[in-house]
C-alpha cells in the first residue's frame, strides 16, 4: 500500500482535546499520510496546540481561515492536500492505530469502493468509557436515503469529492456529512463497512450533532430529500411509509408528553397566569 491519505481536522473551539486526536493519527502503522490542521477562526489556541505537533512530525500541517463551519473547513483543507484519498477526522475523536492500514488497503483493491467505514464506539470522556456501540449497514444509495449509515470519519477517494463539488457549504447545522455521502453514492459509486470498531466517537453533552438532532433535523432533512429529490422519487412507495412512520411516531411521543405528570403539573402551574392574561388583554 502506497497511496497518500490527506486527513483533515477541523477545530473549532476544540485545541482542548487536539492532541488525543492528532496522537491517534501519529500512532497509524500505516505511514503514508499528511494531516492537515485547519484553524477555523477559532477563539482558542488552536494555533498553539498545532504547533507543537507540525514541530514534532512535518506530516502535520497547520492552516487557518475565517470561521466558516465544518463544510466549508473541509473543503479548504481538503483544497490544501495532496493524498489521492481523504480522512476527514473532528478534533476530537480518535483512530484506532490500525484504521488507515485496514480501510485504505479496501478502497485500493476494489476501484469500485467511493468510501470505507468501520464500526465505532461512543466514548464519554476517556476512550475506556463506552455509552454506545455503532454497527452501520449497506453498501449503496439506497441504505443512506433515511439513515446515515456512515460516520464523518470514513476514508473516500478525492476524485468522489471533485465529482460532487465538495461539501455542501449551505448545511452549517449539521448532518453536511450524510448529504455529502448520498451526492457520491447516487452517481453509482459504492461504499463498505469494515465489521471492526476502529473508531472512537467522543459523546458531549453539547456538540454540533446534539444541537441538530434536537434543534434542526426536520428542516436539514426537508433540505436533503428536495435536494436529492430524484433519488427519492424512485423510491417513492418507501419513501411515504418512512414518512408516515416518522409522523405516527411524533404524534405518539407528544401524546405520551401530554398524558405524563410532569405536562399535566407544569399545566396545572401556568393556568392561574394564563386566565390572568386573558383578562388583562380584555382590559
Amino acid at each position: 500500500m502506497s497511496t497518500l491519505v490527506s486527513i483533515i481536522v477541523p477545530c473549532f473551539k476544540q485545541a482542548h482535546f487536539l492532541k488525543d486526536s492528532l496522537r491517534s493519527v501519529l500512532d497509524q502503522k500505516y505511514a503514508n499520510w499528511e494531516c492537515i490542521i485547519v484553524n477555523d477562526g477559532s477563539p482558542d489556541k488552536v494555533f498553539e496546540s498545532a504547533k507543537e505537533w507540525t514541530a514534532k512530525d512535518s506530516r502535520f500541517i497547520y492552516v487557518e481561515k475565517e470561521n466558516g463551519g465544518l463544510s466549508s473547513a473541509r473543503n479548504f483543507g481538503i483544497k490544501h492536500s495532496k493524498g489521492s484519498f481523504i480522512l476527514p477526522l473532528d478534533a476530537d475523536d480518535i483512530l484506532n492505530p490500525d484504521y488507515l492500514e485496514k480501510t485504505v488497503f479496501q478502497l485500493e483493491k476494489n476501484p469500485s469502493l467511493a468510501i470505507v467505514s468501520c464500526y465505532s464506539r461512543f466514548f464519554v470522556k476517556e476512550k475506556v468509557n463506552v455509552v454506545y456501540e455503532l454497527k452501520p449497514q449497506g453498501e449503496t444509495c439506497g441504505d443512506l436515503l433515511y439513515v446515515n449509515q456512515l460516520i464523518a470519519t470514513s476514508l473516500y477517494r478525492k476524485e468522489c469529492w471533485e465529482e460532487v463539488g465538495g461539501y455542501d457549504e449551505n448545511l452549517k447545522k449539521g448532518f453536511e456529512d450524510w448529504e455529502f455521502w448520498i451526492s457520491i453514492t447516487k452517481n453509482g459509486w459504492k461504499y463498505k463497512i469494515i465489521p471492526e470498531f476502529l473508531f472512537f466517537y467522543r459523546k458531549a453533552k453539547k456538540s454540533m450533532l446534539v444541537d441538530t438532532v434536537s434543534n434542526h433535523a426536520i428542516s436539514i432533512k426537508e433540505y436533503i430529500f428536495k435536494k436529492h429529490q430524484e433519488c427519492y422519487i424512485d423510491d417513492f412507495e418507501n419513501c411515504i411509509s418512512v414518512l408516515f412512520y416518522d409522523q405516527s411516531v411524533l404524534l405518539k411521543n407528544n401524546k405520551n408528553i401530554k398524558n405524563s405528570l410532569e405536562y399535566k403539573i407544569a399545566k396545572a402551574i401556568v393556568k392561574p397566569y394564563r386566565m390572568f392574561q386573558k383578562m388583562w388583554s380584555k382590559k
